[in-house]
Protein backbone atom coordinates (compact mmCIF):
# COMPACT_ATOMS: atom_id res chain seq x y z
CA UNK A 1 0.00 0.00 0.00
CA UNK A 2 1.07 3.59 -0.63
CA UNK A 3 0.15 4.76 2.90
CA UNK A 4 -1.71 7.74 1.45
CA UNK A 5 -3.47 8.30 4.77
CA UNK A 6 -0.53 7.85 7.10
CA UNK A 7 -1.00 9.77 10.34
CA UNK A 8 -4.57 10.84 9.63
CA UNK A 9 -7.13 10.34 12.41
CA UNK A 10 -10.36 9.00 10.93
CA UNK A 11 -13.78 8.18 12.35
CA UNK A 12 -15.97 5.71 10.46
CA UNK A 13 -19.64 5.14 11.27
CA UNK A 14 -21.55 1.93 10.46
CA UNK A 15 -18.21 0.15 10.33
CA UNK A 16 -19.53 -3.22 11.46
CA UNK A 17 -20.34 -4.48 7.98
CA UNK A 18 -20.66 -3.61 4.31
CA UNK A 19 -19.31 -0.34 2.95
CA UNK A 20 -18.41 1.01 6.39
CA UNK A 21 -16.37 -2.07 7.26
CA UNK A 22 -14.57 -2.18 3.91
CA UNK A 23 -13.76 1.52 4.17
CA UNK A 24 -12.41 1.23 7.72
CA UNK A 25 -10.13 -1.58 6.52
CA UNK A 26 -9.02 0.40 3.45
CA UNK A 27 -8.25 3.45 5.60
CA UNK A 28 -6.27 1.26 7.99
CA UNK A 29 -4.33 -0.33 5.16
CA UNK A 30 -3.37 3.16 3.93
CA UNK A 31 -1.82 4.01 7.30
CA UNK A 32 -4.64 5.94 9.00
CA UNK A 33 -5.49 5.83 12.70
CA UNK A 34 -9.03 4.50 12.43
CA UNK A 35 -11.79 4.53 15.02
CA UNK A 36 -14.56 2.27 13.75
CA UNK A 37 -18.00 2.82 15.25
CA UNK A 38 -21.30 0.99 15.03
CA UNK A 39 -24.27 0.12 17.23
CA UNK A 40 -23.41 -3.57 16.82
CA UNK A 41 -20.60 -4.47 19.22
CA UNK A 42 -20.38 -8.03 17.91
CA UNK A 43 -19.45 -6.99 14.38
CA UNK A 44 -17.08 -4.33 15.73
CA UNK A 45 -15.28 -6.92 17.83
CA UNK A 46 -15.00 -9.18 14.81
CA UNK A 47 -13.42 -6.32 12.87
CA UNK A 48 -10.97 -5.61 15.68
CA UNK A 49 -10.08 -9.31 15.94
CA UNK A 50 -9.07 -9.31 12.27
CA UNK A 51 -7.44 -5.85 12.27
CA UNK A 52 -6.05 -5.09 15.70
CA UNK A 53 -4.80 -1.66 14.59
CA UNK A 54 -8.39 -0.51 14.11
CA UNK A 55 -9.85 0.86 17.32
CA UNK A 56 -13.52 0.09 17.81
CA UNK A 57 -16.12 1.88 19.88
CA UNK A 58 -19.86 1.36 20.11
CA UNK A 59 -21.78 4.45 18.99
CA UNK A 60 -25.33 5.25 17.99
CA UNK A 61 -24.85 8.01 15.43
CA UNK A 62 -28.50 9.04 15.79
CA UNK A 63 -27.97 9.87 19.49
CA UNK A 64 -26.61 13.40 19.97
CA UNK A 65 -25.73 12.83 23.62
CA UNK A 66 -23.88 9.60 22.84
CA UNK A 67 -21.85 11.45 20.19
CA UNK A 68 -20.88 14.15 22.68
CA UNK A 69 -19.66 11.51 25.15
CA UNK A 70 -17.81 9.68 22.36
CA UNK A 71 -15.92 12.83 21.37
CA UNK A 72 -14.93 13.98 24.86
CA UNK A 73 -11.51 12.32 24.73
CA UNK A 74 -10.85 13.01 21.05
CA UNK A 75 -8.33 15.55 19.81
CA UNK A 76 -7.51 15.91 16.13
CA UNK A 77 -10.01 14.48 13.63
CA UNK A 78 -8.88 14.63 10.02
CA UNK A 79 -11.62 12.63 8.31
CA UNK A 80 -15.23 11.69 9.07
CA UNK A 81 -16.82 8.92 7.02
CA UNK A 82 -20.61 8.90 7.46
CA UNK A 83 -21.96 5.52 6.36
CA UNK A 84 -25.02 4.96 8.56
CA UNK A 85 -28.02 4.04 6.43
CA UNK A 86 -31.32 2.17 6.18
CA UNK A 87 -33.21 1.06 3.07
CA UNK A 88 -37.00 1.29 3.29
CA UNK A 89 -38.94 -0.64 0.63
CA UNK A 90 -42.10 0.91 -0.78
CA UNK A 91 -43.85 3.78 -2.53
CA UNK A 92 -45.17 6.92 -0.84
CA UNK A 93 -48.43 5.04 -0.20
CA UNK A 94 -46.50 2.38 1.70
CA UNK A 95 -44.46 4.84 3.73
CA UNK A 96 -46.03 5.62 7.07
CA UNK A 97 -45.01 8.67 9.05
CA UNK A 98 -42.96 6.47 11.38
CA UNK A 99 -41.12 5.04 8.36
CA UNK A 100 -40.44 8.57 7.12
CA UNK A 101 -39.16 9.73 10.51
CA UNK A 102 -37.02 6.63 11.07
CA UNK A 103 -35.45 6.85 7.61
CA UNK A 104 -34.59 10.52 8.02
CA UNK A 105 -33.24 9.93 11.54
CA UNK A 106 -30.92 7.16 10.35
CA UNK A 107 -29.95 8.40 6.90
CA UNK A 108 -29.80 12.17 7.39
CA UNK A 109 -29.93 13.19 11.03
CA UNK A 110 -27.02 10.86 11.87
CA UNK A 111 -24.86 12.76 9.36
CA UNK A 112 -26.14 16.09 10.69
CA UNK A 113 -25.28 15.12 14.28
CA UNK A 114 -21.85 13.68 13.45
CA UNK A 115 -20.84 16.52 11.14
CA UNK A 116 -22.04 19.25 13.51
CA UNK A 117 -20.10 17.68 16.38
CA UNK A 118 -16.88 17.14 14.43
CA UNK A 119 -16.65 20.26 12.26
CA UNK A 120 -15.47 22.39 15.24
CA UNK A 121 -12.42 20.08 15.52
CA UNK A 122 -11.71 20.66 11.83
CA UNK A 123 -12.20 24.43 12.10
CA UNK A 124 -9.73 24.56 14.98
CA UNK A 125 -7.11 22.60 13.06
CA UNK A 126 -7.88 24.46 9.78
CA UNK A 127 -8.74 21.44 7.68
CA UNK A 128 -10.50 18.15 7.29
CA UNK A 129 -12.53 15.94 5.01
CA UNK A 130 -16.10 14.75 5.48
CA UNK A 131 -17.34 11.93 3.27
CA UNK A 132 -21.03 11.02 3.20
CA UNK A 133 -22.54 7.89 1.69
CA UNK A 134 -25.48 8.84 -0.51
CA UNK A 135 -26.87 6.62 -3.29
CA UNK A 136 -27.62 6.62 -7.01
CA UNK A 137 -31.23 6.32 -5.76
CA UNK A 138 -31.44 10.00 -4.86
CA UNK A 139 -31.48 13.21 -6.89
CA UNK A 140 -29.49 11.19 -9.47
CA UNK A 141 -32.32 8.84 -10.36
CA UNK A 142 -35.68 7.62 -9.12
CA UNK A 143 -36.06 3.91 -8.40
CA UNK A 144 -39.33 2.00 -7.91
CA UNK A 145 -40.19 1.22 -4.28
CA UNK A 146 -37.44 3.43 -2.89
CA UNK A 147 -39.55 6.51 -2.10
CA UNK A 148 -38.26 7.59 1.30
CA UNK A 149 -34.82 6.06 0.81
CA UNK A 150 -34.28 8.07 -2.37
CA UNK A 151 -35.64 11.17 -0.66
CA UNK A 152 -33.20 10.87 2.23
CA UNK A 153 -30.25 10.15 -0.02
CA UNK A 154 -31.11 13.22 -2.08
CA UNK A 155 -31.07 15.15 1.18
CA UNK A 156 -27.58 13.79 1.89
CA UNK A 157 -26.37 15.32 -1.36
CA UNK A 158 -27.88 18.67 -0.38
CA UNK A 159 -26.35 18.44 3.09
CA UNK A 160 -22.98 17.69 1.52
CA UNK A 161 -23.07 20.71 -0.79
CA UNK A 162 -24.22 23.02 2.01
CA UNK A 163 -21.40 22.00 4.36
CA UNK A 164 -18.87 22.30 1.54
CA UNK A 165 -20.05 25.83 0.71
CA UNK A 166 -20.06 27.01 4.31
CA UNK A 167 -16.61 25.73 5.27
CA UNK A 168 -14.53 25.89 2.10
CA UNK A 169 -12.61 28.89 3.49
CA UNK A 170 -11.67 26.84 6.56
CA UNK A 171 -10.07 24.20 4.33
CA UNK A 172 -12.79 21.69 5.21
CA UNK A 173 -13.93 19.58 2.29
CA UNK A 174 -17.23 17.71 2.16
CA UNK A 175 -18.08 15.21 -0.57
CA UNK A 176 -20.40 12.29 -1.01
CA UNK A 177 -20.34 8.94 -2.77
CA UNK A 178 -23.39 7.58 -4.60
CA UNK A 179 -23.09 3.80 -4.89
CA UNK A 180 -25.15 1.62 -7.14
CA UNK A 181 -26.28 -1.80 -5.93
CA UNK A 182 -23.46 -3.20 -3.82
CA UNK A 183 -23.08 -6.75 -2.55
CA UNK A 184 -23.33 -6.45 1.21
CA UNK A 185 -25.05 -8.11 4.20
CA UNK A 186 -27.88 -5.55 4.08
CA UNK A 187 -28.43 -6.24 0.36
CA UNK A 188 -28.43 -9.97 1.04
CA UNK A 189 -31.01 -9.46 3.78
CA UNK A 190 -33.30 -7.58 1.38
CA UNK A 191 -32.96 -10.36 -1.17
CA UNK A 192 -33.70 -13.06 1.39
CA UNK A 193 -36.78 -11.20 2.64
CA UNK A 194 -38.30 -10.95 -0.82
CA UNK A 195 -41.04 -13.40 -1.91
CA UNK A 196 -38.69 -14.96 -4.47
CA UNK A 197 -35.03 -14.49 -3.42
CA UNK A 198 -33.63 -16.16 -6.54
CA UNK A 199 -35.58 -13.87 -8.86
CA UNK A 200 -34.88 -10.84 -6.68
CA UNK A 201 -31.14 -11.45 -7.00
CA UNK A 202 -31.44 -11.77 -10.78
CA UNK A 203 -33.46 -8.55 -10.96
CA UNK A 204 -30.89 -6.59 -8.92
CA UNK A 205 -28.09 -7.77 -11.19
CA UNK A 206 -30.09 -7.23 -14.39
CA UNK A 207 -30.67 -3.55 -13.67
CA UNK A 208 -26.92 -2.92 -13.45
CA UNK A 209 -25.59 -2.08 -16.95
CA UNK A 210 -22.30 -3.82 -16.15
CA UNK A 211 -24.19 -7.01 -15.38
CA UNK A 212 -22.88 -7.36 -11.85
CA UNK A 213 -23.15 -5.86 -8.39
CA UNK A 214 -20.54 -3.51 -7.04
CA UNK A 215 -18.31 -4.45 -4.12
CA UNK A 216 -17.85 -2.61 -0.86
CA UNK A 217 -14.15 -2.45 -1.64
CA UNK A 218 -14.84 -0.50 -4.84
CA UNK A 219 -16.70 2.12 -2.81
CA UNK A 220 -13.91 2.15 -0.23
CA UNK A 221 -11.33 2.90 -2.92
CA UNK A 222 -13.13 6.14 -3.76
CA UNK A 223 -13.40 6.96 -0.06
CA UNK A 224 -9.62 6.62 0.25
CA UNK A 225 -9.18 9.14 -2.54
CA UNK A 226 -11.57 11.63 -0.90
CA UNK A 227 -9.87 11.18 2.46
CA UNK A 228 -6.40 11.66 1.03
CA UNK A 229 -4.45 14.74 0.01
CA UNK A 230 -4.91 13.64 -3.61
CA UNK A 231 -8.36 15.26 -3.49
CA UNK A 232 -7.52 18.59 -1.86
CA UNK A 233 -9.17 20.52 -4.73
CA UNK A 234 -12.37 18.46 -4.58
CA UNK A 235 -15.32 19.60 -2.47
CA UNK A 236 -19.10 19.73 -2.71
CA UNK A 237 -19.26 16.96 -5.25
CA UNK A 238 -20.95 13.58 -5.40
CA UNK A 239 -19.04 10.78 -7.07
CA UNK A 240 -21.26 8.13 -8.64
CA UNK A 241 -19.86 4.61 -8.27
CA UNK A 242 -22.77 2.71 -9.71
CA UNK A 243 -21.71 0.53 -12.63
CA UNK A 244 -23.47 2.86 -15.08
CA UNK A 245 -26.97 2.62 -13.60
CA UNK A 246 -27.40 6.41 -13.46
CA UNK A 247 -26.29 7.02 -17.06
Amino acid sequence: MSKRLEGKNIIVTAAGQGIGRATAIAFNNEGANVIATDINEKTLNQLNAEFSNIKVQKLDATDKNAIEVFLKDKDRIDVLFNAVGFVHHGTILECDEKDWDFSFDVNVKSMYFMSKAIIPFMVKQNGGSIINVSSCASSFKGFPNRFVYGTTKGAVIGLTKAIAADFVKQNIRCNSIAPGTVFSPSWQDRVNQSPDPVQAKKDFIARQPMGRLGTAEEIAAVAVYLASDDSTFTTGTTISVDGGISI
